[in-house]
């Protein structure tokens, strides 16, 4: 898939989203200006939940799943009309599949050796998770060495605090989580949230 991701994508990760709340969640996200939409597998409903955002989502959105482990949960979220793979590891097979199935991939990496072996198989961008365990100076050296074009998104633990560090060491997307959505979060909560880290993301993308 060529997609126009933008400067700085964010992608909100949905954990334990359920179809009857995904729409009221997903408005209140594409309104902030998330176009990036992620909901993980290693949730009941996850499938239905992807179903659910694709009826309300503007054509520039795109949706898929998370925590992707196998061929199967790639071919999944393909049947289910999504068009991301978002992974905590790095698979070959899975990233292949994705790849051939027309579906944005992005895999999770720590090592440089992962990193590599990932856009070898085709991979659009790297997840670097757990984000705790690769601070900013990790990030960095990774940058060192990658083609610059990479699109590095660090995830865990990721907030509108930490993102500057992140991006001054070399990271130019993220995937955002509990500190953005968490199951049965209150609409206004969830669009407080929203709009911060779209106004931090601005502020980045300003003082480039």
């Amino acid at each position: 898939m060529q997609a126009d991701l933008g400067v700085l994508p964010l992608v909100a990760i949905l954990r334990g989203l359920g179809a009857h709340e995904a729409p009221q969640v997903g408005r209140a996200l594409f309104d902030a200006g998330f176009r990036l939409l992620e909901v993980p597998l290693n949730r009941p409903g996850a499938l239905a939940a992807i179903q659910a955002l694709l009826q309300i989502a503007p054509p520039d959105a795109i949706i898929g799943g998370g925590t992707m482990l196998s061929v199967e949960h790639v071919e999944q979220v393909h049947a289910a009309g999504g068009r991301m793979m978002v992974s905590p590891n790095f698979d070959a097979a899975v990233v292949r599949r994705a790849v051939a199935l027309d579906m944005l991939a992005f895999p999770g990496v720590v090592t440089p050796s992962e990193a590599w072996q990932a856009l070898a198989a085709g991979a659009h961008g790297l997840k670097l998770f757990p984000a705790e365990m690769i601070p900013p100076a990790a990030v960095k050296a990774l940058r060192s060495v990658l083609p610059p074009e990479v699109l590095l998104m660090p995830v865990g633990g990721i907030d509108v605090d930490n993102m500057a560090a992140y991006a001054r060491a070399g990271a130019n997307g993220f995937g955002i989580g509990g500190a953005l959505y968490q199951s049965g979060v209150a609409p206004a909560a969830l669009a407080q949230a929203a709009a911060a880290f779209i106004s931090a993301r601005q502020r980045l993308i300003a003082a480039d």
